[in-house]
This record gives C-alpha cells, structure tokens and sequence, in this order.
C-alpha cells in the first residue's frame, strides 16, 4: 500500500464540473493498493497518515501531526502511484491491485477515517477527478506499509 502526502492550505475536488470535496488547511494523501495488500496495512497506513509529524511548532520543527495543527484529510483514490517504472517509457499496472478490490479497500480505509473524523473528505473512486490544491511548504512525503 502507498500513500503520497501533501501538507495543503487548501484542496478542492471536482467531477465533472462539480466539486465534491474541499478542506482548508490538511493532509491530501494520495492511495494507491498493491497485490497481496490487506485490511491490516490499511488500518496502518490511516494510523500514519494521521500521526505523521509533517507540520510545524512554534520552533519551527514538523512535530506536529494533522489533528495538533487543527487540519483534516482528504484520501484520493489514485491507482497510478502503484506503477511499475523501472523500464521502457511506458508504466505498467502490473503490480496494482484489481480495481474492484481496491475500490473495496478504499471504502473500508475511508470509514476507518470517518469512525475517528467524520469531516474526513475523500476523492472518488474511478472518476476523472480534477484536483486543486495548494501545497505548503512543499511538503511531500511517499509513505508505503
């Protein structure tokens, strides 16, 4: 299981012209399943992405995860970042899990997050999802469980 994490100010999602989800200030994290991945690496993966120390003290220093900095989670489904790159120019999706199974695990990921926040905002699965944030710092983290 990967995750991309972006420290955001603010992000937005639109399908077809409408948006669907929006936060301020937050974690937008990127999912994305892999063959062999379970329930449990889901249930590990929300518990990093919410105790992942990514924004900052009054010092200065990123010891503060997305609830001490007062932020939310927005979840995106996004299957590309399981692409297997190491040759040609062309990516392959070999070791992606099927989409009906990972549509599944997405489901129970997000209502693992919505049991802890139910202001948790999320992507939709499959859709040709638009994308508007605005990243902070950058700050990018490339997580994997």
């Amino acid at each position: 299981m990967i995750a991309l994490l972006q420290r955001v100010n603010h992000a937005r999602i639109n399908v077809d012209g409408r948006c669907i989800a929006s936060m301020e200030k937050g974690v937008l994290a990127f999912i994305a399943y892999e063959r062999g991945d379970t329930p449990q690496k889901s249930v590990r993966m929300l518990e990093r992405i919410s105790n992942y120390r990514i924004f900052s003290d009054d010092a200065g220093k990123m010891n503060l995860n997305v609830s001490d900095a007062g932020g939310n989670i927005m979840l995106v489904p996004q299957f590309t970042l399981a692409a297997n790159t190491d040759r040609g120019n062309r990516p392959s999706f070999d070791t992606a899990m099927p989409p009906a199974d990972a549509e599944v695990m997405f489901a129970e990921l997000l209502e693992l997050a919505r049991a802890k926040n139910p202001d948790v905002q999320c992507g939709m699965f499959g859709a040709d999802m638009k994308i508007l944030l605005e990243n902070d710092g950058p700050v990018t983290f490339s997580l994997r469980v």
